[in-house]
């Protein structure tokens, strides 16, 4: 029998980030994957990033990830969306190299010390009668000891690709299923449920007519997604912006009854926020349109993905529907689009570790967990390798970023708290502290508490360290350089009449008042450089908003340390609903504020747990004191 601390199945994002978090800490890691080519491929889009999606890059960059490094070395290019709005709201995204990223991350994984990647397909979990995991089962029959295991299956669990009336067991296009891991699960009393997601045709760029369509360019110059990236290598590549139209949708309307998703051959629910074409053209019959972004592949090929026409119908109606569309009148299909169907486990097994609930040492993360996005599943595998190894190292699993820390925080807190209807999504409305967990701030809001469970590099706490040394620096000189009301009016500047003088960080977030006015104030100012400036900006501007919401999450952290008894009965507690009883055995929530957002949990009801918790504590008391 081989012998590791921590196992992690599957080599796509979730497994990559919870494999290398694991080897970080120290711990002996073993990454099993079916095909080493494969690891880090990026199975649909050839994007990292996005509206809230980037938010979830930079803080699994600020805990030493991977994916935003892969990223810089891979991006073709670079936007920030959202630019025109508040920096709470703005979203870094990048195009990549679909082979350069893969090759970044691959290479990244052979190198990590702690780390062997074994080529295998894991038939079966072994558990201990106590409930505690202690390795893997092999097709071979060979066995894997272990201290903590990851799973990671992406789309694999029982999975079957779509494409017309036809089906195929499949994880994703050329990679079988897996049987056997959905069969243990099973075994072992976890709830499985059907998820579908999809994927569009990929064109041929060479019969694109590129000259009718609109190009669309990237930032100048582009701006990485790593806090560790300088500057950015690649050459850097357009999209291209086109329509469908009334005669696309005509086409799908006609063949509506070949798709699996319409004639009853699909059951899973798909990502509402990333519909097919089919969907959108059904659920927004009142559009004459939707829009497509043509997006390269890489700089070495000539293939394209068409951002937009996720589609399962057959192979003929899609050669049909992608031609009425402008600029790809003459396109060739390289590969037609196809949806995939899935299990997946009720994330309310688990806890906001990502161990299960069922099994100690037995974590799971990405797409298993009801989740789509290359992101999502990262963000997830990086907090589960951390807890794995700390279990391997005989320490506490309690590595949990709250609500209040990072959109990880609020991604997993959704999915351990509330039922999962549909494949979730991260976008900045999710976070009620938005205001806080800004793109830009993640390393100064996670590092540092990366460095105490120790994930995070010499390297990179040196290059924080400056950061922070640097900022605070900055924030110091700005808020020294001050002047009066009056002396501000006399220089053009208009507030109000107080007599309380106003200083050049106050003022530097006014979004009346630029930099270049401030210079003509205070030349000192120009000293700073620009990327200390900009977030010294960004802190300025939401200051006040953040000073008021300090009550909200002093409010929230008070629920949050109130504790729950380890095995309570919450059917015992007196005065609540038969739904929030159910509901609470359902999810089992460890502290008063998870409890308080579970769906059916009304305020009546959490201020019930509170006094069955104090009282208890307080008849605790009496007995230890009278004893």
């Amino acid at each position: 029998m081989t012998e590791t601390k921590v196992i992690v199945i599957g080599g796509g994002h979730a497994g990559a980030e919870a494999a290398a978090a694991s080897a970080r800490l120290g711990v002996p890691t073993v990454l099993i994957t079916q095909k080493k080519e494969t690891i880090g491929e990026m199975s649909c889009n050839p994007a990292i990033g996005g509206l809230g999606k980037g938010h979830l890059v930079r803080e699994i960059d600020a805990l030493d990830g991977l994916m935003a490094k892969a990223a810089d070395a891979s991006g073709i290019q670079f936007r920030v969306l959202n630019r025109s709005k508040g920096p709470a709201v703005r979203g870094p995204r990048i195009q990549a190299d679909r082979d350069l990223y893969k090759e970044a991350v691959q290479q990244t994984l052979f190198q990590q010390d702690n780390l062997s990647i074994m080529e295998a397909t894991v038939e079966d979990v072994v558990c201990e009668k106590t409930g505690v995991v202690t390795g893997v089962v092999l097709s071979s029959g060979e066995k894997v000891a272990c201290s903590a295991l990851v799973l990671t299956t992406g789309t694999f669990l029982r999975g079957v690709i779509h494409l017309g009336e036809s089906k195929t067991p499949a994880g994703r296009i050329g990679d079988e299923p897996s049987i056997g891991l959905a069969l243990t699960l099973e075994k072992f009393g976890f709830a499985l449920s059907r998820l579908k997601t999809g994927t569009p045709p990929r064109l041929d760029g060479k019969t694109i007519a590129w000259g009718s369509l609109l190009e669309q360019n990237g930032d100048c110059p582009p701006e990485p997604l790593s806090y560790l990236t300088d500057e950015i290598q690649n050459e850097q590549r357009s999209c291209f912006i086109t329509n469908t139209n009334e005669t696309t949708h005509a086409i799908i309307t006609k063949n509506l009854n070949k798709s699996p998703i319409y004639s009853g051959q699909i059951e899973g629910v798909g990502p509402r926020y990333c519909p097919s074409i089919e969907d959108k053209v059904v659920r927004f019959a009142d559009k004459n349109k939707h829009q497509i972004f043509l997006e390269p592949e890489g700089l070495n090929t000539d293939t394209v993905y068409p951002n937009g026409i996720s589609t399962s119908l057959p192979a003929d109606v899609q050669e049909h529907l992608v031609r009425s569309i402008a600029g790809l009148e003459n396109v060739r299909i390289i590969r037609p689009g196809y949806a995939i169907e899935y299990d997946h486990v009720d994330a309310r097994e688990l806890k906001h570790t990502l161990e299960t609930k069922k099994m100690a040492g037995f974590f799971m993360a990405g797409q298993i967990t009801g989740t789509t996005g290359y992101e999502e599943a990262a963000g997830q595998g990086l907090i589960a390798g951390i807890n794995a190894g700390l279990v391997a190292l005989a320490k506490e699993p309690n590595f949990i970023i709250d609500r209040a820390e990072g959109y990880l925080g609020v991604m997993i807190d959704d999915l351990v708290t509330k039922e999962i209807k549909e494949p979730y999504r991260m976008f900045t409305s999710r976070a009620e502290y938005r205001l806080q967990l800004r793109a830009d701030n993640a390393d100064i809001r996670l590092t540092e508490k990366g460095v105490r469970i120790g994930c995070v590099s010499e390297y990179r706490k040196g290059r924080f360290e400056k950061k922070r040394s640097n900022i605070e620096k900055a924030e110091d000189t700005l808020k020294m350089l001050k002047l009066s009301p009056s002396a501000l009016s006399k220089l053009g500047i208009a507030v109000n009449q107080d007599g309380i003088k106003r200083s050049a960080h106050e003022l530097l977030g006014h979004r009346d008042i630029g930099k270049e006015r401030l210079l003509e104030i205070w030349p000192e100012v120009g000293q700073i450089p620009q990327q200390y400036l900009e977030l010294c900006r960004n802190n300025s501007m939401y200051e006040s908003y953040v000073r008021r919401q300090e009550a909200d999450i002093e409010a929230y952290r008070k629920d949050e340390n109130l504790v729950f008894p380890k095995g309570m009965d919450f059917c015992s507690v007196g005065g609540l609903s038969n739904e929030a009883r159910q509901a609470l055995e359902t999810v089992k929530p460890q502290t008063l504020g998870q409890a308080a957002r579970i769906p059916g949990i009304t305020p009546a009801a959490a201020i019930i747990l509170l006094r069955h918790v104090r009282a208890q504590g307080r008849r605790r008391r009496h007995l230890q004191g009278s004893g």
